[in-house]
């Protein structure tokens, strides 16, 4: 009678191993660069919705005849205006872009909405170089400046 053994052998366990730790050594820093491209199409969505909220809230000023300093009404919360866009403050901008709860006046999940002319937007606390700003119009019949800080360093975007 011959003993028969099952399972795999000490060299068969080491190549396993091996392909793992090779596999595993190409996957983790593509791992890691997703989070800095993922903040950077955060961002650069909180900038489209910048652009797209200070836009909508000129043409309700001009369509309503609202005076360029007043304040118009976006999904029932007021926006004040300067020089018909919606002011450098976190509520108002913030509001306009639907970055900002008007209720609570505290930004949405996912973002750190900070500053007065101009407004910064950030992913996180601790990225706070990766941003977007929002400076108010600066005269009557100019429009609002929109700056960012995105790139994949360590300084901005990156770990």
């Amino acid at each position: 009678m011959k003993n028969r053994h099952s399972g795999f052998t000490l060299i068969e366990l080491v190549v396993v191993i091996t392909i793992l730790g090779i596999l595993a050594a190409f996957a983790l820093p593509r791992f890691a660069e997703l989070q800095v491209q993922a903040r950077i199409a955060k961002m650069n969505g909180a900038l489209a919705s910048l652009k797209s909220g200070a836009a909508l809230a000129h043409s309700l000023q001009l369509t309503n005849g609202v005076n360029a300093g007043g304040a118009v009404s976006m999904e029932g919360a007021t926006v004040n205006l300067t020089n018909g866009y919606p002011r450098a403050t976190a509520i108002d901008i913030g509001v306009a872009a639907g970055l900002v709860d008007p209720a609570t006046g505290l930004a949405f999940p996912g973002y750190v909405v900070t500053g007065t002319d101009p407004v910064t937007i950030t992913p996180d606390t601790g990225h706070t170089g990766c941003s977007v700003v929002y400076t108010a119009a600066a005269a009557a019949n100019t429009a609002p400046t929109f700056a960012t800080n995105l790139n994949a360093t360590a300084a901005s975007c990156g770990d």
